[in-house]
């Protein structure tokens, strides 16, 4: 029997499919375009780099929150009607500077919750992101986060980073060419995370390396969980690595989803044998200049989907290859417009943090 939302616990889940029942979507307001540094602009291609570059630390144009927001307001509408509980995070205006005793910048926004905090069982962890401008984004998600502490979740945040200019690359960075290394944007000089480069599957965690989470980091998260849990690296072939959800995402038990530009499937874990791997059908085309040239992710957003449960998944609706093959493997595609939301650096899996899933710890492997 489903337990009353008044009876469940307040943060719980394990994976990335049981079912849902509550879930934090991002908000659009106060989203400021981050200033210029070599982690904003060193993950963009040279058009939108040229494009972003006179907006820097200003308010994004109204007509593309706009847009953006209308679609918001459909994913929302898809969630509740799905008996989902949605959570938002408090207002914030990123355009007010912030300041360490070492840096100061303008924010970014909240539109991608899923990068700030990671949810493992009963516990909510605050995640040491990289980026300067999201430094001091938790602060729109502080009522949330007391409110689930006083109902009984275990709330921590990991160690605060310095951000130092030694962490960073220096602005002559350039990603890796086809047949080189990948290079990456952080050094291992201090711990840095993004929750966004994990995925859960019960007792064992996949994360990917990237310009945002760094191997001290990925083992200061290890060294955390202990010994009931199991982090398996995944390596990205991507030349601007960040965050896994648009390389290896896990659908159901024994089933996973992977880019077949970013992951070799010879090299993936052992671990996964005995799991079905799909391989991602090519994205259709992305209509519409700005959606092309002003996007802060890659094409293969269409990957970025949101599980209701083991067969209902939230997907692109313009990208119907993605349908066809979501239900030859037997699921149920939701399609949502959501390609404007590209704009502020996500798709569905980053616009929301599944709070709590109906479902118990186990072991998939």
């Amino acid at each position: 029997m489903q337990p009353s939302v008044a009876h469940a616990p307040p943060v719980q889940t394990f994976n990335e499919w049981d079912p849902l029942e509550e879930v934090v979507v991002g908000r659009l307001e106060g989203a400021t375009v981050p200033m210029s540094h070599v982690t904003f602009d060193g993950n963009l291609p040279p058009v939108a780099r040229r494009l972003y570059r006179p907006l820097a630390g200003r308010r994004y144009p109204r007509i593309l929150v706009r847009r953006a927001q209308r679609e918001l307001d459909q994913l929302i509408h898809v969630l509740e009607q799905a008996g989902v509980r949605v959570r938002r995070p408090d207002i914030v205006d990123f355009s007010v500077p912030c300041a360490t005793p070492n840096w100061s910048s303008k924010g970014f926004c909240v539109a991608s919750p899923r990068d700030g905090l990671i949810v493992i069982g009963d516990e909510i962890i605050e995640t040491p992101m990289a980026w300067r401008s999201r430094q001091f984004e938790m602060r729109a998600y502080k009522t949330l986060l007391k409110e689930y502490f006083a109902g009984g979740a275990r709330w921590t945040a990991a160690p605060r980073p310095q951000l130092l200019d030694s962490l960073y690359a220096g602005d002559e960075f350039r990603p890796r060419s086809k047949g080189e290394p990948v290079r990456y944007i952080i050094d291992e000089s201090e711990l840095v995370f993004d929750a966004a480069d994990f995925v859960r599957c019960g007792r064992d965690l996949f994360v990917t390396r990237s310009n945002v989470t760094n191997c001290t980091g990925i083992e200061w998260l290890r060294r955390h969980l202990g010994d009931e849990f199991t982090i398996h690296e995944v390596e990205s072939l991507c030349p601007q690595p960040m965050h896994i959800d648009t390389t290896f995402v896990p659908l159901a038990p024994g089933k996973v989803l992977v880019n077949p530009e970013y992951i070799d499937s010879a090299r993936l874990p052992k671990v996964l044998a005995s799991w079905d791997v799909l391989v991602a059908p090519e994205p259709d085309p992305i209509p519409g200049f700005l959606n092309v040239h002003l996007s802060l992710v890659s094409k293969w957003i269409a990957m970025n989907v949101f599980m209701l449960d083991e067969r209902r998944v939230i997907v692109e609706a313009s990208q119907t290859s993605m349908h066809k093959v979501l239900r030859d493997w037997g699921f149920e595609p939701i399609p949502t417009p959501f390609m404007n939301y590209k704009l502020f650096g996500g798709g569905f899996h980053c616009a929301t943090l599944d709070i709590r899933r109906r479902g118990e710890l186990q072991s998939y492997f």
